[in-house]
C-alpha cells in the first residue's frame, strides 16, 4: 500500500455552543490540515495522485472555510464547529472528490493549535 499526504492551512473564526470556557467566546485559529491517501495501485506516472492535484482538490473545500465565521455556515448551523466536525466536514467533502477504484481518503488531521489535533477517518 502506498500513502501520500499533503500540509494546507487555513483561518477562520468560530465559537462553541453547548461549551462552558474560553472556547464558547467567538475566536479564531490558524488550522493546519494534513490530508492523507492511500491505494494498491500507481498510474502510469508511478503516483497514487500528483501533489498538485491533491493539493487544488484540498484547497477548494478549504476556501469554503477560510476567513469565515465557521457558526455562519450552513453545515456549523446544525452541527458545532468543533476541531473534529471540522475534520468531518473536510473528510466528507473531500472523499467524493479524491476515492476511486485504485486509491481512497484515509484520514484528515486538523491541527487547532501546534499541539492539538482532531483526526477523522471512516475506520
Amino acid at each position: 500500500m502506498y500513502k501520500i499526504k499533503v500540509i494546507q492551512y487555513f483561518s477562520a473564526a468560530h465559537f462553541l455552543r453547548n461549551y462552558k470556557g474560553k472556547c464558547e467566546n467567538l475566536h479564531g485559529h490558524n488550522w493546519k490540515v494534513e490530508v492523507a491517501i492511500s491505494g494498491d495501485e500507481l498510474d502510469a506516472s508511478g503516483m497514487i495522485l500528483d501533489f498538485g492535484d491533491l493539493k487544488m482538490q484540498v484547497t477548494e473545500v478549504l476556501d469554503e472555510l477560510d476567513h469565515h465565521n465557521l457558526n455562519d455556515l450552513d453545515y456549523f448551523k446544525e452541527h458545532n464547529p468543533s476541531s473534529e466536525e471540522i475534520a468531518r466536514y473536510i473528510y466528507n467533502k473531500l472523499k467524493a472528490k479524491i476515492s476511486g477504484k485504485e486509491r481512497g481518503l484515509e484520514e484528515v488531521v486538523i491541527w487547532e493549535t501546534q499541539n492539538s489535533c482532531a483526526i477523522y477517518n471512516e475506520t
